[in-house]
């Protein structure tokens, strides 16, 4: 790759990327080009998912940043006002690690990072309105996380809970369901360093997200601009079971109810199983020590160490509501805690787990439901001996409902046996305490003679102190920073010492960059008094503008956060749309889509260890930030993965280099006085080269505008690639209209202008262009009439051509004739295409204009017959001869040779039979 800076020094003309790009960079800043005033009426809002602040660009950042720039750019330039921010997501662990690696604190490490990526992003030429932007580890803005928490707690969306949760040993914190990860064998891993996870019973600090898990689910089908399979991860995550809750008494113990799915096999339960945590299996452990002691064990049991058939027998039994039969209770780790009741009754003939669980403690397995009829697996081949059979099917020995299907037992089963009906979720409430130093401190305060009281509105934000280099919690060490009054009693209290997790911080980062001016206060700024903050705006954004502007158009991010980030966001809005924060505003994200990666050039995913990385300021001080662009948006579309390439970044950057090359040339051209020798336009009534060049320009920027609008950046720019093939080609021709080409570069500017927007640029200004490229219209076409099938008529003729010449072998042909079909074949193709006659050539030689040409039409008719089916859309007689005229100049280019197009009748006969709608017959001389 070191060779593309001895290329551009080798070239007669070109630019030079290490000087147009920071121009242009301080031009847009000068003039204010991304810049949206507060008074705009809902903008288009465009927005990545903000980047962590690890202090260095990646191939995945650039990916990233150049979808939604591209995109804004284009809105802006049809006339959009365009919302396109940029802040960091600086709170979080990797810092709190660099920071003890390198003797310093968070604070100073993450500034320098985000200083470090604010260069790096401008260098990109990435157009944002930095004026919003916003920083998560600042008070300014982790002042208002406290606010909500506050407010969430006043609308009841806030418990405290003792839990078995989630603990990664390495990074010495609790982790949430949605960061646990599947590892090799049947490990569950950290999301974030892949260290095995443990489990601990731990009080902490939760949002009840479970309150809002029925319209989580159901909106999803309302978010037709987010991919499907984001959606179903969202759905499984959620996991709606509907199923039924019974009853089953256990004598000393009272009843204890139990969820299922699967009432119909009530009558083949044979033993009863709780969770360790249950509170029936707790009370049974007081006087029982084997219990007691399997309890203990499984609390501090690894989840890889958890068996299915683990189990300890309590020595009590549970009366079956449908049978009357006393069943086994056991404590069964299988079973848990927060998922259902916590109990079960186990029916091993039609359950995996109850199977084998029974097998392990020799329970006995009775089968209630067979199949049907007409179900896939024969009666007879089902030995529930062997295996469960867990499919729906018919009852048997059930009693007086043998016969029933499951669909129905579970119906009358709920009323038989004083259940309910009931819905249960598989999502957990959102345990958001976490033990680290680097993140919000959460607004409570701890007082032995109050409990939990939350910390005075007057007292926001709760900063943080400073760094302290210890293991576990260093807010725990904190000593002088934890004591504090009680704000009720006066007396001596602690502060929290937990702080929230860092989705917190992005679950409403989006509403914050509507209205990013509020101001941060200190401890020290406090008023006295009861009443709000002193300095501090009386909500975290501005209601009516979040109400106008929301939710974001647009938003680009990675698929990893489908069930955490992503989930988070649309539980804040509603919750912020019920509380009156913004008005109607029930999701967050219109539009969502998930960028691919970027590999490596050996196809791996990009990495330190494999040695494949490659560095974006590599790439841009060598070729330039539009070369890295461009590359990536032609690569592939935006949710796709692809390869580094190497050539495909030489083929990037020369390509820039051709457009400014041809730019150039005509800027040359007309400022010559005495002029090129070209074609002016009017020098001739009607030149079909400079009509089809014309149609080409119109077509390729309507096929652009459509594919920008679709996200289909790359085959945007490939259109842009053809079309400057063809300006290049005919600016070399003699006669070549100089006005139509350099409209033709102009339009080219522009479409490039959101990809390559300095070399965009910079070929306007060439050009004398009005004003910045970034600020121009968005050129509008229509695709021409019949653009198509004119384009698949020129394209098959073409191919045709090199056909014969190839096959025949003609070295140096000199006239190449093309005759269009007669009309009376037009209209036969016409007719074939629109008949339903199922006798087609009966039909088409019973048109008197078609009999007329006896045998031909005959033979024809029959052609039509055996192709009816791959009949495609031709041209009129007439316009095949017009769109055969426009493009006959690629073939004269290409053969060297002359190129007559002719009407059938003014032909010769030999030739002019052979031509057929949409395949011109071709004589070669």
């Amino acid at each position: 790759m070191t060779a593309g800076t001895g290329e551009q020094r080798e070239r007669e003309r070109g630019f030079d990327h290490t000087e147009i790009e920071p121009r242009w960079q301080r031009t847009w800043d000068d003039e204010d080009v991304f810049r949206i005033p507060d008074d705009a009426e809902d903008p288009e809002y465009v927005l990545a998912m903000f980047p962590y602040t690890s202090g260095e660009l990646h191939m995945g950042h650039v990916r990233n940043y150049t979808i939604t720039d591209a995109y804004a750019r284009f809105e802006r330039m049809r006339g959009e006002s365009v919302l396109h921010p940029m802040g960091w997501d600086s709170f979080g662990l990797p810092a709190e690690n660099a920071a003890e690696e390198r003797d310093t604190n968070p604070r100073d490490w993450t500034m320098d990072c985000i200083d470090s990526m604010t260069e790096q992003f401008k260098s990109m030429g990435f157009g944002y309105d930095w004026d919003r932007e916003i920083t998560t580890c600042d008070p300014d803005y982790y002042q208002w996380n406290q606010w909500l928490f506050k407010r969430f707690r006043e609308e009841g969306l806030v418990e405290r809970q003792g839990a078995e949760l989630n603990w990664c040993p390495s990074c010495e914190t609790v982790l949430a369901d949605e960061q646990v990860e599947d590892g090799d064998a049947a490990d569950e891993i950290c999301w974030r360093c892949d260290t095995p996870i443990e489990h601990r019973e731990m009080d902490q600090w939760f949002f009840t997200i479970t309150d809002y898990a029925e319209e989580l689910l159901e909106a999803l089908d309302d978010l037709e601009g987010w991919p499907n399979n984001v959606r179903e991860m969202q759905r499984n995550w959620i996991g709606r079971q509907e199923g039924a809750s019974v009853a089953f008494e256990i004598p000393g113990y009272g009843d204890v109810d139990i969820f299922t799915t699967r009432l119909d096999t009530i009558y083949g339960a044979t033993f009863f199983s709780l969770a360790p945590g249950h509170p029936v299996a707790q009370e049974i452990a007081e006087d029982n020590d084997d219990v007691a002691d399997y309890i203990q064990e499984a609390e501090q049991a690894d989840e890889d160490e958890l068996d299915v058939t683990s189990g300890v027998f309590t020595g009590e039994y549970a009366v079956n509501p449908a049978s009357g039969e006393e069943i086994p209770v056991y404590v069964a780790d299988y079973v848990l805690t927060d998922v259902g009741t916590g109990a079960l009754y186990a029916v091993p003939a039609h359950d995996e787990r109850d199977h084998e669980f029974a097998e392990a403690h020799d329970i006995d397995i009775v089968q209630v439901v067979e199949p049907t009829d007409d179900a896939d697996v024969d009666p007879d081949d089902v030995d529930v001996q062997e295996a469960a059979y867990p499919e729906d099917g018919m009852l048997v020995d059930s009693g007086e409902y043998d016969g029933l299907t499951s669909e129905a037992a579970r119906e009358q089963f709920v009323e038989v046996f004083d259940g309910e009906h009931r819905t249960e979720y598989n999502l957990r409430d959102w345990g958001i305490s976490r033990q680290r130093y680097w993140g919000t401190p959460i607004p409570m305060i701890h007082c032995e003679e109050c409990g939990h009281v939350e910390v005075p509105e007057k007292d926001l934000p709760v900063e943080l102190p400073e760094f302290v280099h210890t293991t576990g919690n260093p807010l725990d060490a904190a000593e002088e920073w934890k004591a504090v009054e009680c704000p009720d009693c006066g007396g001596p209290a602690e502060r929290e010492t937990d702080t929230m997790d860092t989705f917190v911080d992005s679950s409403w980062y989006f509403l914050r960059f509507i209205s990013p001016d509020g101001e941060a206060r200190s401890a020290s700024e406090t008023a006295s008094g009861d009443g709000g903050p002193a300095s501090m705006a009386d909500a975290p954004f501005d209601s009516e503008r979040a109400s106008d502007w929301m939710p974001v158009d647009q938003y680009v991010g990675g698929i990893e956060h489908a069930v955490m980030h992503l989930l988070y966001a649309r539980f804040f809005t509603k919750v912020l749309d019920d509380i009156g924060l913004v008005d109607g505003v029930r999701e967050p994200f219109t539009n969502l889509t998930n960028q691919g990666m970027v590999l490596g050039e050996d196809g791996n995913k990009m990495s330190k260890s494999k040695g494949n990385g490659v560095s974006p300021q590599r790439i841009v001080d060598e070729y330039g930030a539009d070369t890295a662009r461009l590359f990536i948006m032609e690569a592939a579309q935006p949710e796709k993965e692809f390869a580094w390439s190497p050539e495909g970044v030489r083929s990037a950057y020369q390509f820039l280099q051709s457009v400014y090359d041809l730019a150039d040339e005509l800027a040359e051209s007309s400022a010559d006085p005495s002029g090129s020798g070209a074609a002016t336009a009017g020098d001739d009534e009607e030149d079909p080269v400079a009509a089809y060049v014309e149609r080409e320009i119109a077509a390729t920027t309507a096929r652009v505008t459509e594919e920008f609008e679709a996200f289909r950046f790359n085959h945007a720019l490939q259109a842009v690639r053809d079309l400057v093939s063809l300006l290049r080609r005919y600016h070399e021709r003699d006669g070549s209209d100089q006005a139509t080409v350099e409209r033709g570069v102009r339009a080219v500017a522009k479409l490039l202008g959101p990809v390559a927007p300095h070399v965009g640029e910079e070929v306007w200004e060439r050009l004398d262009g009005d004003g910045l490229l970034a600020e121009a219209e968005w050129p509008e076409a229509d695709l021409p009439a019949d653009y198509d099938v004119a384009s698949r008529l020129v394209e098959n003729t073409r191919e045709d051509v090199r056909d014969i010449v190839e096959t025949v072998g003609i070295e140096n042909p000199e006239e190449i004739t093309l005759v269009v079909a007669p009309d009376w074949k037009h209209e036969a193709h016409q007719f074939a295409r629109d008949s339903d006659a199922d006798n087609l050539v009966g039909a088409l030689m019973g048109r008197e204009e078609i009999q007329r040409h006896g045998s031909d039409a005959a033979d024809f008719a029959k052609d039509l017959q055996a192709e009816r089916e791959a009949l495609s859309d031709v041209l009129a007689p007439e316009a095949e001869r017009a769109a055969l005229d426009r493009a006959a100049w690629l073939i004269e280019d290409e053969f060297e040779a002359t190129v007559v197009v002719q009407a059938a009748e003014d032909a010769a006969e030999d030739i002019a039979g052979n031509a057929q709608p949409g395949r011109p017959a071709i004589r070669i001389d």
